[in-house]
């Protein structure tokens, strides 16, 4: 169970910022502005009484009840897609493996660059529509942990947005190494530590209306290379996509501030924007998402 307090979030980025300032990126005329929008955040009784609980959704439940919306936008595809499809670009044509294919999006990139692809994913869900999708693709029912895929049978493996969802990197890493041929590439695109920090998970709602999010977990960028490197797997490539710059009101004195308390649906990208110079202060330049190439050995 996750509780979900908004002023827990919103005295995060307060914290977050005043430590920006501690360290001299901002002046005492922003430090006094961050306490005093806390006294506001801790008097607000709207605040003190809309916090939840929230149930952690494992990702076949999760992604079964978020198949339907999937493919509505999503700034995420805007950050990975490009970085990932210049990679792509520059590879040999073959057999591509999209892990975690979800509702098909690479899997359709790569058919239409001409490789054979395998799409493996957990829910039955998104595999049914990656099927309609991309027809000419090969869909298994499979987990990262233990792919349905032979040794060596791929030239490429593709992951996006997915390892946030297992605990551990190191075994998921292994197995792709596993399938690739010698010499093949591994690209992966998923969500940054920082990002996963601000809470970028999935909100759904199950059959009974309870409120839940995709269980997600926070891996360093230090733990991808401490899974890839020892099972033969060389780093080429490593971008941070950041987020997008937010645009500047004309006239801050005279925008008013979104204060109202949002839909838990939209959080916490709602609670945020109540917050709008203590989130652009710790957001400016942070980076979203993490993307990876890395090939494998030869030998």
């Amino acid at each position: 169970m996750i509780y979900e307090d908004p002023r827990a979030y919103l005295l995060g980025l307060e914290g977050m910022a005043l430590l920006r300032a501690f360290t001299g990126e901002f002046d005492r005329a922003f430090v006094e502005a961050r306490i005093a929008e806390i006294r506001r955040v801790l008097d607000d009784e709207a605040l003190a009484d809309a916090a939840v609980e929230v149930d952690r959704v494992d990702t076949v439940t999760g992604y079964r009840l978020w198949s339907a919306t999937y493919d509505q936008p999503n700034s995420a595809f805007d950050l990975d897609e490009p970085v990932v499809k210049e990679i792509v670009d520059s590879l040999p044509v073959g057999v591509a493996l999209d892990a975690a294919c979800g509702t098909g999006r690479y899997a359709e990139f790569l058919a239409g660059r001409g490789h054979r692809v395998i799409g493996v994913d957990g829910s039955p869900d998104m595999l049914a529509r990656a099927r309609t999708r991309v027809a000419q693709g090969e869909f298994l029912l499979g987990d990262l942990h233990r792919l349905p895929v032979a040794d060596a049978e791929v030239d490429l493996v593709v992951c996006a947005l997915a390892l946030t969802h297992v605990p551990t990197l190191a075994p998921v890493i292994a197995e792709f190494a596993r399938v690739l041929r010698p010499g093949g590439h591994l690209v992966i695109a998923d969500m940054h530590p920082e990002r996963v920090t601000w809470g970028a998970t999935p909100p759904v709602r199950g059959a009974d209306g309870r409120p839940g999010r995709l269980t997600a977990h926070r891996h360093l960028i230090g733990d991808y290379l401490r899974a890839a490197l020892p099972v033969g797997l060389r780093l080429r490539r490593c971008e941070e996509p950041p987020l997008p710059t937010a645009s500047e009101p004309a006239d801050r004195a005279t925008t008013p501030s979104p204060w109202e308390l949002s839909p838990w649906e939209l959080w916490p990208w709602a609670l945020a924007a109540m917050v709008p110079e203590a989130t652009q202060a710790v957001s400016a330049g942070a980076p979203a998402l993490v993307i990876w190439h890395f090939q494998l050995d030869e030998s």
